[in-house]
């Protein structure tokens, strides 16, 4: 992961193009840190990106064929990063916008909807995938979903976990607007330039705000969330998910 700060603007790119920037939890944790040490007197807003053709493919699967972890421990260790990074999302100060470069699956879905504006090109995909290998969706995903399409499509999304493509995600509610690629960074840059028209303490309150009237506290939330998530790691399902992910 790459961190870069020019102008008040702090960009974050998940950089592993070979495995379609899949996040570990060393990952995750790098992210999280990234958002916890942007201060508003020198950050205005930050930059979620990823390199190559997808911005991220999820969870690195191969690191998910090996769990051996009791179910509290697991729980611990998936809240301390993925549910971190979430946090850090969430409690941010600066306003956090998505540049959706392409397919963002799984996690990475849940990325896009951490973000307070996201904008995707048109030929990007996005699928909860969680359920194909008998999980449920983390990194805040249970959720901000449902706060952001409604209960009803955010089940489709999380258990049918087909691939949505970017109008349709615009439709939803998923991303601000599907663009082509050529327009995507001019996309971005002119959202930025109108939230650096507002104090930055100001767009950190209206955030906080809304974040903090979700409907339930989401400590309690990533909490329960990271508990049936490492329940689900101990299933058949999740197994048998892997198994045919891998071949």
């Amino acid at each position: 992961m790459d961190v870069t700060d020019d102008a008040g603007i702090r960009t974050l790119t998940l950089n592993r193009p070979s495995v379609k920037n899949a996040m570990t939890p060393a990952v995750a944790l790098g992210l999280a840190e990234a958002f916890e040490t942007a201060e508003p007197d020198e950050v205005d807003s930050i930059v979620l990106t990823g390199a190559g053709d997808a911005f991220c493919s999820g969870g690195d699967i191969n690191a998910m064929a090996d769990r051996a972890w009791p179910v509290a421990e697991r729980a611990k260790r998936i809240e301390e990063s993925f549910g971190r990074l979430a946090e850090a999302m969430l409690e941010a100060d600066v306003p956090i916008v998505g540049k959706i470069n392409g397919d963002a699956v799984g996690a990475g879905l849940a990325l896009v909807a951490l973000c307070d504006f996201a904008y995707a090109v048109e030929d990007a995909r996005f699928n909860a995938g969680f359920a194909r290998v008998g999980l449920i969706p983390d990194t805040g995903g249970t959720f901000l979903l449902p706060a952001l399409v409604g209960l009803r499509e955010a089940k489709r999304l999380a258990m049918m976990a087909d691939f949505v493509e970017a109008p349709e995600a615009a439709t939803l509610g998923l991303i601000n607007e599907a663009v082509p690629a050529d327009e995507l960074d001019a996309s971005v840059d002119h959202c930025l330039a109108v939230l650096a028209t507002v104090e930055t303490e100001t767009l950190g309150r209206v955030r906080q705000a809304m974040h903090e009237n979700l409907g339930r506290p989401y400590d309690d939330a990533l909490t329960a969330e990271a508990r049936l998530q490492a329940e689900a790691y101990a299933t058949e399902a999740h197994k048998e998910g892997v198994r045919r992910f891998l071949g």
